[in-house]
C-alpha cells in the first residue's frame, strides 16, 4: 500500500482563500457569511489532522465543497434579492458616516 501524501501548506491556503473569494461572490448577506464562516470554521477544525491519509481526505472535501459553493454563487446571482438585508444597510449607513 503506497503512502499518501497530504497537501502542502500553500495548496491548503491556495484552497481557503479560493474558499473566501467564492463567499464574496454571493449578492445575500445571510449566504455569503456563511460560506465565509463554514469555510474558516471548517479549516480551524482540520488544522492539526494526526496523519497525512486524513489531511488528504479533509482536503478533497474542501475542494468539492469549493465546487458546490461555485455552483450556487451562479444559481445564486440569477435570483439577486431586490433588496438589501438588514446589515447591508447598517454597512450602508456606516459607510455614508
Amino acid at each position: 500500500m503506497a503512502a499518501v501524501a497530504g497537501p502542502t501548506r500553500a495548496e491548503a491556503l491556495s484552497l481557503f482563500r479560493s474558499l473566501l473569494r467564492t463567499a464574496k461572490q454571493f449578492s445575500d448577506y445571510n449566504i455569503r457569511e456563511y460560506t465565509r464562516r463554514r469555510a474558516a470554521d471548517a479549516f480551524r477544525e482540520n488544522r492539526a489532522l494526526p496523519d497525512a491519509a486524513a489531511a488528504a481526505a479533509a482536503f478533497a472535501e474542501g475542494k468539492k465543497q469549493l465546487e458546490v459553493a461555485k455552483r450556487q454563487a451562479v444559481v445564486y446571482s440569477l435570483y439577486t434579492p431586490k433588496s438589501k438585508s438588514v446589515m447591508e444597510l447598517k454597512a450602508l449607513i456606516k459607510n455614508m458616516d
